[in-house]
């Protein structure tokens, strides 16, 4: 197909010849002169396009480390934002909340991803490295105590009774131990790693500051702890509600204080004390110099509601959905 600067030159030479017959210079010059002076308003406009669309299309690179529970959450955030056809290429990295914070400490990323609030002693430590940041809530996760699928004894626990299993008392502990009429089996203990927020978590509502069993298998990894579940009938783990859901075929989720985990108890609170708020802590430096960054997570908070229900998290209500994209404006330039 012949474009329309092809129709327009055509008709521009067809007056020129006309009037060329009439013996008409100065008429021909005039029609010359107005096709010239189109042709380069068209030209301008078209560069002017150009130059806007080049203005608008954002590129390069954003890095985030942190909470092995968040992750499933942005990692879908991620997935979906490349799929849009972006020329930014986002990388998330998963050492755990704490290890995630040490290098968002050192400048080494963009954001950091957390299952927990941030501690005053990071709070510190980014004041002295001059990083200043914004909060930004994604989605609730219930911590989920689970046993393997073939446990039909230790279904429902209450908080004192976890505390009682997991807190170090210098025994080898035994289900018979919590209830004389469960197997005189040991336990099997499968947590999250001492960088990780949900270790931090459970560690400030269920053992209170005291220390956990020491046999326990530690992982920042929670498709380990899962594996670990499934493969002991005698075994007891904790981690993000989303790792349940995903394998909730093979493992069981243990009722708290009569609560089952479930989207409406989470949400609601009534999964106390393990209903918990996913965070990701982003560098304020960032946001207002980055328009790669900044771009993210627009996507990001746009979209966090669907994609943590994706995942099988709980998505924010709308006022405080939009409390978070409130936040991110301040940024916009």
């Amino acid at each position: 197909m012949k474009s329309w600067k092809h129709y327009l030159g055509l008709t521009v030479v067809s007056s020129a010849l006309l009037l060329g017959a009439c013996g008409s210079d100065a008429e021909e010059d005039v029609a010359t002169d107005e096709a010239t002076e189109e042709q380069a308003a068209e030209s301008g406009t078209a560069s002017e396009s150009a130059d806007k669309s080049s203005e608008e299309a954002v590129e390069g690179e954003v890095s985030g480390d942190g909470s092995s529970t968040v992750a499933p959450i942005m990692e879908a955030l991620v997935e979906e934002y490349s799929a849009t056809g972006t020329a930014v290429q986002v990388t998330v990295g998963v050492s755990g909340t704490g290890g995630g914070m040490e290098k968002f400490i050192a400048g080494e990323t963009d954001f950091s991803n957390a299952s927990r609030e941030i501690k005053d002693e990071e709070k510190q430590k980014l004041e002295e490295a001059g990083v200043d940041y914004t909060e930004f809530l994604l989605a609730y996760d219930g911590l989920t105590v689970v046993v393997n699928s073939e446990n039909d004894w230790a279904t429902e626990l209450t908080v004192e009774d976890l505390k009682k299993i997991w807190v170090e008392d210098g025994t080898t502990k035994k289900w018979s131990d919590i209830n004389p009429e469960w197997p005189e089996e040991e336990i099997v203990f499968y947590s999250p790693g001492t960088d990780s927020g949900t270790y931090d978590y459970f560690n400030e509502v269920i053992l209170e500051e005291e220390d956990m069993v020491q046999n326990a298998t530690l992982s920042e990894d929670d498709n380990v702890l899962v594996q670990g579940v499934q493969g002991d009938k005698n075994a007891i783990g904790f981690f993000g509600y989303s790792y349940y859901v995903a394998n909730q075929d093979t493992i069981t989720a243990v009722a708290i204080d009569g609560v089952e985990p479930t989207n409406e108890t989470i949400e609601s609170g009534e999964y106390s004390p393990l209903s918990r708020p996913l965070y990701t802590y982003v560098s304020n430096e960032s946001l207002q110099n980055d328009a790669a960054t900044y771009d993210f997570f627009e996507f990001a908070l746009d979209s966090a509601s669907e994609m943590a229900e994706a995942v099988g998290y709980v998505s924010l209500p709308q006022e405080v959905s939009d409390e978070q994209k409130a936040k991110l404006e301040e940024f916009k330039n």
